[in-house]
Protein backbone atom coordinates (compact mmCIF):
# COMPACT_ATOMS: atom_id res chain seq x y z
CA UNK A 1 0.00 0.00 0.00
CA UNK A 2 1.15 3.65 -0.58
CA UNK A 3 1.87 5.41 2.52
CA UNK A 4 0.61 8.85 3.58
CA UNK A 5 2.98 10.43 6.21
CA UNK A 6 2.08 11.58 9.35
CA UNK A 7 0.97 15.45 9.29
CA UNK A 8 -0.75 14.79 6.16
CA UNK A 9 -3.93 16.77 5.37
CA UNK A 10 -6.56 16.02 2.74
CA UNK A 11 -9.46 17.11 1.61
CA UNK A 12 -11.62 14.84 0.22
CA UNK A 13 -14.97 16.52 -2.15
CA UNK A 14 -17.03 13.18 -2.10
CA UNK A 15 -20.32 12.18 -2.85
CA UNK A 16 -20.89 8.80 -5.31
CA UNK A 17 -18.00 6.64 -3.86
CA UNK A 18 -19.31 3.98 -1.31
CA UNK A 19 -16.06 5.14 0.18
CA UNK A 20 -14.37 3.15 2.77
CA UNK A 21 -10.79 4.38 2.20
CA UNK A 22 -7.70 3.17 3.48
CA UNK A 23 -5.43 6.52 2.84
CA UNK A 24 -1.78 6.07 2.68
CA UNK A 25 -0.53 8.89 0.18
CA UNK A 26 2.34 11.45 0.52
CA UNK A 27 1.84 14.70 -1.64
CA UNK A 28 3.00 18.11 -1.03
CA UNK A 29 1.68 19.81 -4.55
CA UNK A 30 5.08 22.30 -4.73
CA UNK A 31 7.51 19.27 -4.17
CA UNK A 32 9.22 16.93 -6.36
CA UNK A 33 8.41 13.16 -6.36
CA UNK A 34 11.60 11.06 -5.29
CA UNK A 35 12.61 7.93 -7.16
CA UNK A 36 9.63 5.85 -6.36
CA UNK A 37 7.69 8.49 -7.36
CA UNK A 38 6.08 8.98 -3.90
CA UNK A 39 6.37 12.60 -1.66
CA UNK A 40 7.26 13.08 1.67
CA UNK A 41 5.46 15.61 3.94
CA UNK A 42 8.13 15.20 6.35
CA UNK A 43 10.51 17.51 5.25
CA UNK A 44 8.38 19.80 2.97
CA UNK A 45 7.11 23.03 4.85
CA UNK A 46 3.73 24.34 3.80
CA UNK A 47 0.07 22.70 4.33
CA UNK A 48 -0.44 19.20 5.67
CA UNK A 49 -3.84 18.30 4.71
CA UNK A 50 -5.94 16.00 1.91
CA UNK A 51 -9.31 17.68 1.23
CA UNK A 52 -12.08 15.46 0.12
CA UNK A 53 -15.51 16.06 -0.98
CA UNK A 54 -18.58 13.77 -1.47
CA UNK A 55 -19.35 10.77 0.61
CA UNK A 56 -22.13 8.86 -0.51
CA UNK A 57 -21.70 4.96 -0.82
CA UNK A 58 -20.57 4.39 2.03
CA UNK A 59 -18.83 7.52 2.05
CA UNK A 60 -16.40 6.59 4.79
CA UNK A 61 -12.79 7.51 5.53
CA UNK A 62 -11.05 4.64 7.66
CA UNK A 63 -7.52 4.42 8.92
CA UNK A 64 -6.00 1.06 9.31
CA UNK A 65 -3.04 1.14 11.09
CA UNK A 66 -1.07 4.70 9.26
CA UNK A 67 0.35 7.24 10.86
CA UNK A 68 -1.46 9.95 11.80
CA UNK A 69 -3.58 12.01 9.17
CA UNK A 70 -5.35 14.37 8.83
CA UNK A 71 -8.58 14.73 6.64
CA UNK A 72 -11.10 16.79 6.12
CA UNK A 73 -14.35 15.30 4.19
CA UNK A 74 -17.14 17.66 2.81
CA UNK A 75 -20.42 16.84 1.72
CA UNK A 76 -24.10 18.76 1.78
CA UNK A 77 -25.06 15.15 2.77
CA UNK A 78 -27.95 15.75 -0.26
CA UNK A 79 -27.75 12.30 -1.04
CA UNK A 80 -25.67 10.39 1.58
CA UNK A 81 -26.29 10.00 4.85
CA UNK A 82 -24.00 10.68 8.60
CA UNK A 83 -24.23 7.25 9.45
CA UNK A 84 -21.56 6.43 7.03
CA UNK A 85 -19.10 7.78 8.81
CA UNK A 86 -20.59 8.73 12.32
CA UNK A 87 -17.41 5.83 13.47
CA UNK A 88 -15.03 8.59 12.76
CA UNK A 89 -16.63 11.46 14.58
CA UNK A 90 -14.17 11.46 17.40
CA UNK A 91 -11.13 11.07 15.45
CA UNK A 92 -8.86 13.91 15.60
CA UNK A 93 -7.60 13.44 12.42
CA UNK A 94 -10.92 13.71 10.74
CA UNK A 95 -13.20 16.37 9.88
CA UNK A 96 -16.84 16.51 8.58
CA UNK A 97 -18.17 19.91 6.98
CA UNK A 98 -21.52 19.78 5.86
CA UNK A 99 -21.51 22.47 3.35
CA UNK A 100 -21.62 22.72 -0.23
CA UNK A 101 -18.38 22.88 -2.51
CA UNK A 102 -20.13 25.87 -4.40
CA UNK A 103 -19.90 27.77 -0.94
CA UNK A 104 -16.66 29.45 -1.82
CA UNK A 105 -15.87 31.44 1.65
CA UNK A 106 -16.08 28.14 3.18
CA UNK A 107 -13.84 26.20 0.70
CA UNK A 108 -11.11 28.98 0.21
CA UNK A 109 -10.67 28.32 3.76
CA UNK A 110 -10.41 24.57 3.57
CA UNK A 111 -8.76 24.70 0.29
CA UNK A 112 -5.63 26.89 1.28
CA UNK A 113 -4.85 24.40 3.97
CA UNK A 114 -4.99 21.59 2.31
CA UNK A 115 -2.24 19.56 0.32
CA UNK A 116 -4.67 17.82 -1.94
CA UNK A 117 -8.09 17.31 -3.50
CA UNK A 118 -10.16 14.71 -4.35
CA UNK A 119 -13.14 15.98 -6.11
CA UNK A 120 -15.75 12.75 -5.76
CA UNK A 121 -18.83 15.12 -5.69
CA UNK A 122 -21.00 15.05 -7.91
CA UNK A 123 -24.86 14.28 -8.90
CA UNK A 124 -25.44 10.44 -9.54
CA UNK A 125 -27.56 7.48 -10.22
CA UNK A 126 -29.87 7.52 -12.82
CA UNK A 127 -32.83 8.29 -11.04
CA UNK A 128 -31.89 11.58 -9.82
CA UNK A 129 -30.65 12.35 -13.63
CA UNK A 130 -33.76 11.29 -15.10
CA UNK A 131 -35.81 13.57 -11.95
CA UNK A 132 -33.52 16.56 -11.78
CA UNK A 133 -31.73 17.35 -14.62
CA UNK A 134 -30.98 21.17 -13.61
CA UNK A 135 -29.68 19.72 -10.17
CA UNK A 136 -27.40 16.73 -12.13
CA UNK A 137 -25.56 19.88 -14.61
CA UNK A 138 -25.41 22.71 -12.01
CA UNK A 139 -24.08 20.23 -9.16
CA UNK A 140 -21.48 18.55 -11.72
CA UNK A 141 -20.41 21.54 -13.54
CA UNK A 142 -20.81 24.43 -10.97
CA UNK A 143 -19.63 22.29 -8.19
CA UNK A 144 -15.80 21.46 -10.05
CA UNK A 145 -15.76 24.83 -11.40
CA UNK A 146 -15.34 26.27 -7.82
CA UNK A 147 -13.19 23.45 -6.65
CA UNK A 148 -11.05 23.95 -10.02
CA UNK A 149 -10.94 27.90 -9.35
CA UNK A 150 -9.33 27.38 -5.80
CA UNK A 151 -7.19 24.84 -6.98
CA UNK A 152 -5.84 27.44 -9.25
CA UNK A 153 -5.83 30.40 -7.00
CA UNK A 154 -3.76 28.43 -4.09
CA UNK A 155 -2.00 25.66 -6.53
CA UNK A 156 -2.86 22.74 -5.30
CA UNK A 157 -3.28 19.13 -6.98
CA UNK A 158 -6.73 18.12 -7.79
CA UNK A 159 -8.07 14.47 -8.65
CA UNK A 160 -11.44 14.68 -10.62
CA UNK A 161 -13.83 11.88 -10.39
CA UNK A 162 -15.10 11.20 -14.07
CA UNK A 163 -17.25 8.51 -15.00
CA UNK A 164 -17.62 5.84 -17.85
CA UNK A 165 -21.38 7.86 -18.84
CA UNK A 166 -19.29 10.26 -20.81
CA UNK A 167 -18.81 7.04 -23.56
CA UNK A 168 -22.45 7.36 -24.02
CA UNK A 169 -23.90 4.63 -26.30
CA UNK A 170 -20.31 3.65 -28.24
CA UNK A 171 -20.02 -0.02 -29.40
CA UNK A 172 -16.59 0.79 -29.32
CA UNK A 173 -15.87 -1.64 -26.46
CA UNK A 174 -13.86 -2.26 -24.12
CA UNK A 175 -13.44 1.83 -24.01
CA UNK A 176 -9.82 3.36 -24.53
CA UNK A 177 -9.21 7.13 -22.75
CA UNK A 178 -9.04 8.33 -25.97
CA UNK A 179 -11.72 7.11 -27.60
CA UNK A 180 -14.39 8.99 -29.90
CA UNK A 181 -18.03 9.24 -27.85
CA UNK A 182 -21.01 9.06 -28.65
CA UNK A 183 -24.10 10.55 -27.61
CA UNK A 184 -27.82 11.04 -28.02
CA UNK A 185 -29.70 14.36 -28.02
CA UNK A 186 -29.79 17.24 -25.90
CA UNK A 187 -33.75 16.53 -25.62
CA UNK A 188 -33.30 13.55 -23.73
CA UNK A 189 -32.03 14.42 -19.76
CA UNK A 190 -30.65 10.43 -19.83
CA UNK A 191 -27.35 12.69 -21.17
CA UNK A 192 -27.07 15.64 -19.27
CA UNK A 193 -24.98 13.65 -16.14
CA UNK A 194 -22.75 12.42 -19.31
CA UNK A 195 -22.15 15.72 -20.94
CA UNK A 196 -21.92 17.96 -17.38
CA UNK A 197 -19.09 15.31 -16.72
CA UNK A 198 -17.28 15.66 -19.86
CA UNK A 199 -17.28 19.11 -19.24
CA UNK A 200 -15.77 18.49 -16.05
CA UNK A 201 -13.41 16.88 -17.64
CA UNK A 202 -12.77 19.71 -20.54
CA UNK A 203 -12.41 22.02 -17.80
CA UNK A 204 -10.15 20.37 -15.66
CA UNK A 205 -7.70 19.82 -19.07
CA UNK A 206 -7.77 23.55 -19.84
CA UNK A 207 -6.65 24.61 -16.35
CA UNK A 208 -3.62 21.88 -16.59
CA UNK A 209 -3.05 23.23 -19.69
CA UNK A 210 -3.55 27.41 -19.51
CA UNK A 211 -2.61 27.28 -15.21
CA UNK A 212 -0.51 24.36 -14.60
CA UNK A 213 -2.72 23.48 -11.94
CA UNK A 214 -1.48 19.98 -11.67
CA UNK A 215 -4.54 17.53 -12.43
CA UNK A 216 -5.64 13.75 -13.15
CA UNK A 217 -9.13 12.21 -14.35
CA UNK A 218 -10.02 9.53 -13.38
CA UNK A 219 -13.51 7.43 -15.35
CA UNK A 220 -14.89 5.41 -12.91
CA UNK A 221 -17.27 2.41 -13.98
CA UNK A 222 -19.63 1.09 -11.58
CA UNK A 223 -17.83 1.27 -7.87
CA UNK A 224 -19.65 -0.91 -5.69
CA UNK A 225 -19.51 -1.64 -1.89
CA UNK A 226 -20.84 -1.89 1.31
CA UNK A 227 -23.17 1.31 2.40
CA UNK A 228 -24.15 1.88 -1.11
CA UNK A 229 -27.31 3.25 -1.73
CA UNK A 230 -29.98 2.02 -4.18
CA UNK A 231 -31.97 5.07 -3.41
CA UNK A 232 -31.03 6.74 -6.80
CA UNK A 233 -30.69 3.98 -9.25
CA UNK A 234 -27.61 2.13 -8.33
CA UNK A 235 -28.58 -1.80 -8.99
CA UNK A 236 -26.39 -3.66 -6.78
CA UNK A 237 -27.86 -2.38 -3.02
CA UNK A 238 -31.47 -2.49 -4.87
CA UNK A 239 -31.06 -6.06 -5.52
CA UNK A 240 -29.23 -7.09 -2.76
CA UNK A 241 -32.07 -5.34 -0.17
CA UNK A 242 -34.99 -6.64 -2.52
CA UNK A 243 -33.49 -9.85 -1.64
CA UNK A 244 -32.93 -9.61 1.78
CA UNK A 245 -36.36 -7.97 2.27
CA UNK A 246 -38.09 -11.08 0.12
CA UNK A 247 -39.11 -9.10 -2.62
CA UNK A 248 -38.73 -9.12 -6.00
CA UNK A 249 -35.41 -8.39 -7.75
CA UNK A 250 -36.65 -5.25 -10.61
CA UNK A 251 -34.66 -6.28 -13.64
CA UNK A 252 -35.00 -3.44 -16.50
CA UNK A 253 -36.03 -4.49 -20.21
CA UNK A 254 -34.51 -8.26 -20.61
CA UNK A 255 -31.56 -7.65 -18.22
CA UNK A 256 -29.06 -8.42 -21.01
CA UNK A 257 -27.51 -5.36 -20.96
CA UNK A 258 -23.96 -5.96 -19.31
CA UNK A 259 -21.32 -3.59 -16.92
CA UNK A 260 -18.50 -4.40 -14.73
CA UNK A 261 -18.47 -3.51 -10.97
CA UNK A 262 -15.37 -3.24 -9.31
CA UNK A 263 -15.27 -2.48 -5.33
CA UNK A 264 -14.63 0.66 -3.53
CA UNK A 265 -11.47 -1.48 -2.14
CA UNK A 266 -9.76 -1.90 -5.49
CA UNK A 267 -10.65 1.86 -6.52
CA UNK A 268 -9.16 3.78 -4.09
CA UNK A 269 -5.84 2.51 -4.68
CA UNK A 270 -6.42 3.44 -7.94
CA UNK A 271 -7.03 7.03 -6.48
CA UNK A 272 -4.00 7.48 -4.36
CA UNK A 273 -1.65 5.44 -6.74
CA UNK A 274 -2.58 8.41 -9.32
CA UNK A 275 -2.92 11.10 -7.95
CA UNK A 276 0.84 10.95 -6.75
CA UNK A 277 2.31 10.18 -9.94
CA UNK A 278 3.84 13.02 -11.21
CA UNK A 279 3.05 11.21 -14.94
CA UNK A 280 -0.39 11.03 -14.60
CA UNK A 281 -0.76 14.62 -14.93
CA UNK A 282 -3.32 15.79 -17.60
CA UNK A 283 -4.16 12.68 -18.23
CA UNK A 284 -7.44 10.31 -18.07
CA UNK A 285 -7.68 6.60 -16.59
CA UNK A 286 -10.62 4.18 -16.98
CA UNK A 287 -10.44 2.87 -13.14
CA UNK A 288 -12.99 -0.52 -13.27
CA UNK A 289 -12.92 -4.45 -13.14
CA UNK A 290 -12.77 -5.86 -16.73
CA UNK A 291 -15.31 -8.79 -15.99
CA UNK A 292 -18.38 -8.34 -17.32
CA UNK A 293 -22.19 -9.73 -16.12
CA UNK A 294 -25.00 -9.12 -17.75
CA UNK A 295 -27.71 -7.53 -15.12
CA UNK A 296 -29.96 -10.85 -15.48
CA UNK A 297 -26.76 -12.80 -14.39
CA UNK A 298 -26.12 -10.59 -11.34
CA UNK A 299 -29.85 -10.81 -10.41
CA UNK A 300 -29.59 -14.63 -10.00
CA UNK A 301 -25.91 -14.64 -8.61
CA UNK A 302 -27.41 -11.89 -6.05
CA UNK A 303 -30.52 -14.80 -5.19
CA UNK A 304 -28.05 -17.62 -5.12
CA UNK A 305 -25.34 -15.68 -2.57
CA UNK A 306 -28.06 -14.36 -0.11
CA UNK A 307 -30.48 -17.87 -0.46
CA UNK A 308 -33.61 -15.60 -0.94
CA UNK A 309 -36.71 -17.72 -2.71
CA UNK A 310 -37.81 -13.95 -4.49
CA UNK A 311 -38.69 -14.02 -7.90
CA UNK A 312 -37.17 -12.04 -11.04
CA UNK A 313 -39.71 -9.15 -12.54
CA UNK A 314 -38.82 -7.80 -15.04
CA UNK A 315 -39.65 -3.96 -15.54
CA UNK A 316 -40.14 -1.79 -19.14
CA UNK A 317 -37.59 1.49 -19.05
CA UNK A 318 -40.99 3.30 -19.83
CA UNK A 319 -42.39 2.17 -16.38
CA UNK A 320 -39.06 2.30 -14.49
CA UNK A 321 -38.52 6.12 -16.00
CA UNK A 322 -39.76 7.18 -18.76
CA UNK A 323 -40.93 6.21 -23.05
CA UNK A 324 -37.69 8.19 -23.91
CA UNK A 325 -35.50 6.52 -21.84
CA UNK A 326 -32.18 5.20 -23.34
CA UNK A 327 -29.49 2.92 -22.37
CA UNK A 328 -26.62 0.95 -22.87
CA UNK A 329 -26.01 -2.53 -23.71
CA UNK A 330 -22.61 -3.04 -22.41
CA UNK A 331 -19.93 -0.63 -20.49
CA UNK A 332 -16.81 -2.11 -20.31
CA UNK A 333 -13.00 -0.16 -19.51
CA UNK A 334 -10.14 -0.66 -20.86
CA UNK A 335 -7.75 -0.44 -17.92
CA UNK A 336 -4.29 -0.59 -19.70
CA UNK A 337 -3.17 2.92 -19.63
CA UNK A 338 -3.17 2.64 -15.37
CA UNK A 339 -1.79 -0.73 -15.72
CA UNK A 340 0.80 0.67 -17.32
CA UNK A 341 1.42 3.77 -15.39
CA UNK A 342 1.61 2.37 -11.85
CA UNK A 343 0.46 -1.42 -11.97
CA UNK A 344 -3.06 -1.21 -10.35
CA UNK A 345 -5.74 -3.56 -11.77
CA UNK A 346 -8.62 -4.74 -9.45
CA UNK A 347 -7.97 -8.15 -6.98
CA UNK A 348 -11.43 -8.25 -4.98
CA UNK A 349 -14.54 -10.69 -6.78
CA UNK A 350 -17.72 -9.66 -7.29
CA UNK A 351 -18.86 -12.59 -5.17
CA UNK A 352 -16.77 -11.18 -2.31
CA UNK A 353 -18.66 -7.62 -2.64
CA UNK A 354 -21.96 -9.37 -2.86
CA UNK A 355 -22.02 -10.96 0.03
CA UNK A 356 -20.74 -7.69 2.33
CA UNK A 357 -23.80 -5.66 0.88
CA UNK A 358 -25.84 -8.94 1.04
CA UNK A 359 -24.49 -9.11 5.05
CA UNK A 360 -24.87 -5.47 5.61
CA UNK A 361 -28.62 -5.21 4.79
CA UNK A 362 -29.39 -8.64 6.38
CA UNK A 363 -27.78 -6.88 9.37
CA UNK A 364 -29.51 -3.21 8.76
CA UNK A 365 -32.77 -5.74 8.65
CA UNK A 366 -32.20 -7.28 11.68
CA UNK A 367 -31.48 -3.80 13.60
CA UNK A 368 -35.00 -2.93 12.04
CA UNK A 369 -36.87 -5.48 13.89
CA UNK A 370 -35.23 -4.61 17.44
CA UNK A 371 -33.90 -6.82 20.20
CA UNK A 372 -35.13 -10.61 20.56
CA UNK A 373 -37.64 -10.75 23.37
CA UNK A 374 -36.33 -13.24 25.62
CA UNK A 375 -32.68 -11.42 25.32
CA UNK A 376 -34.54 -7.72 25.82
CA UNK A 377 -36.04 -9.73 29.06
CA UNK A 378 -32.93 -11.10 30.45
CA UNK A 379 -31.35 -7.60 29.78
CA UNK A 380 -33.97 -5.73 31.77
Amino acid sequence: MIELKAGAQALLFANPLPLRVTLRMPYHASIPANKEGRFDLHTTPGPKQINISGLDMGGTVTWAGVQPTDVTAVDDLSTGSFANIAHLADRTDFRFVCESVTNETVMDRLVSDCAMIFHLAAAVGVDLIIKSPVQTIETNVLGTEAVLRLARRYHKKVLIASTSEVYGKSDNHPYREDDDRVLGPTTRSRWAYAESKALDEFLALAYHKEYRIPVVIARLFNTVGPRQTGAYGMVIPRLAQQAVEGAPLTVYETGKQSRCFCDVRDVVPALIGISQCAAAEGEIFNIGSECEITILDLARRVLRLSGSASEIEFVPYERAYRSDFEDMSRRVPNIDRIRGLIGWEPKIPLDQTLEEVIAEFRARALKAKGPDPVRAAVVR
